[in-house]
């Protein structure tokens, strides 16, 4: 009981940023700062962040504190596991992977305990674990071309120590119950475009309970060392002449010259541009019954409505399927999107009986309340990405 109002009230909230994420098909990372109990999303809707490093030819990626595997199409734990010489057993107990479990490509697995450090034998660029360039050795790197120099026979090119690999460690996070990728995202200020690419995560965005992440580096955090500096910004006055305002060249009318279409056109009558979705009182109860939690903007974005397993969940107004998609539960969360740049969110839900686009009228079945203790319905209104109170608006 405790727990479900923990993930209705907090880790569903966040994971209504997943669901608008979703409802935008060119993927637009929204800015949502106030779902979820005010995350600021500025900053990670324009945080650029490093590409992930190459993994060698065994799929290791090493760093100073930790070792991750990256999977192949068709891997299953033991695929991975026999590639890098761990247990599988152990390698799944760890992730929280069922043996039988096929892996995304490029799916990040973390490794137990250390293997043999990436190196050119094993298709590496270099020698890891990926570290800052500031903190290798560099007396045991001067040693080394030391020991070469005093060598009787000049070393060839190709024999010489391989240079170590240099980058920033990312932050590992490990998935608790109720965050998704999007809540993820922003507790650390990177885009969740970012950290699927980093992770492998799949189209729907689907994180695990006990999983493992890798918080994509900052791109101002990458070592810098060896590019080419950009070109100076000339100072004002330098380079170019600045062109010739168009005054300087042509006169400007007379005052009694100027016609009608020059003048500025009047404001809009806002109010006489209300649309329908602007007024309150316009959508039905999806399911019938007393509400047994109110809504509080940042705690409960919304209202749970009780009703029993099974009972038919109706659309509160005609609109089409704007999200599908689970909470780390697997438990499916619908968003109907509406005239006016209103969306409906239905959650606590099963037996979901449309798909993504579909049209839907006002008191249409779009699933079934789950069963639960206590059963019910968790409704809210949101207008564009603002929760509201669903009360004013239901008939």
């Amino acid at each position: 009981m405790a727990d479900f109002r923990r993930r209705t009230s907090y880790g569903l909230m966040l994971g209504v940023g997943l669901l608008l994420l979703s409802a935008c098909s060119d993927g637009f990372d929204l800015d949502l700062r106030d779902i979820g109990g005010g995350f600021d999303t500025t900053d990670a809707v324009r945080q650029p962040t490093e590409k992930r490093p190459d993994p060698d030819d065994r799929g290791i990626i090493s760093y100073p504190n930790y070792q991750v595997a990256v999977a192949r199409r068709g891997d299953k734990i033991a695929d991975v596991a026999a590639r890098v010489g761990v247990d599988a057993d152990e390698l799944a107990r760890y992730n929280g992977i069922p043996m039988e479990a096929t892996l995304r490509r490029g799916e990040v697995v973390a490794l137990p305990a250390r293997v043999s450090e990436p190196s050119p034998a094993t298709g590496a660029d270099g020698t890891g674990p990926i570290r800052p360039a500031e903190e290798i050795d560099i007396a045991s790197l001067a040693d080394s071309a030391l020991d070469r120099a005093e060598r009787e026979t000049p070393q060839p090119t190709a024999s010489r120590t391989p240079p170590a690999q240099t980058g920033r460690e990312p932050i590992r996070h490990k998935v608790e119950r109720g965050e998704t990728a999007y809540s993820i995202s922003r507790l650390y200020n990177v885009s969740v475009r970012s950290l699927a690419d980093w992770n492998g995560l799949g189209p729907d965005l689907t994180v695990r309970e006990g999983q493992f992440l890798l918080i994509p580096v900052a791109a101002d955090a990458v070592d810098t060392a060896g590019l080419e500096p950009e070109p100076a910004t000339p100072e004002p006055g330098e380079g170019s002449v600045a062109p010739e305002p168009p005054s300087a060249s042509k006169p400007l009318p007379d005052e009694e010259d100027v016609t009608v279409a020059s003048v500025a056109p009047p404001s809009p009558n806002l109010g006489a541009d209300r649309t329908e979705a602007s007024g309150i009182s316009r959508l039905m109860m999806p399911v019938t019954g007393s509400i047994i939690r109110g809504y509080e903007k940042g705690t409960n974005d919304g209202i749970d409505i009780a009703a029993t397993p099974g009972t038919a969940v109706r659309a509160a107004a005609d609109g089409t399927v704007a999200a599908i998609t689970r909470d780390t539960d697997q438990v499916p969360i619908l968003v109907l999107r509406h005239p006016g740049n209103l969306l409906t969110v239905y959650a606590n839900i099963d037996d979901v009986k449309f798909e993504k686009g579909a049209t839907v009228t006002r008191g249409q079945t779009i699933a079934e309340v789950r069963e639960t203790s206590p059963s019910f319905l968790h409704f809210e209104v949101r207008e564009g990405f603002e929760s509201a109170d669903p009360v004013p608006y239901l008939n």
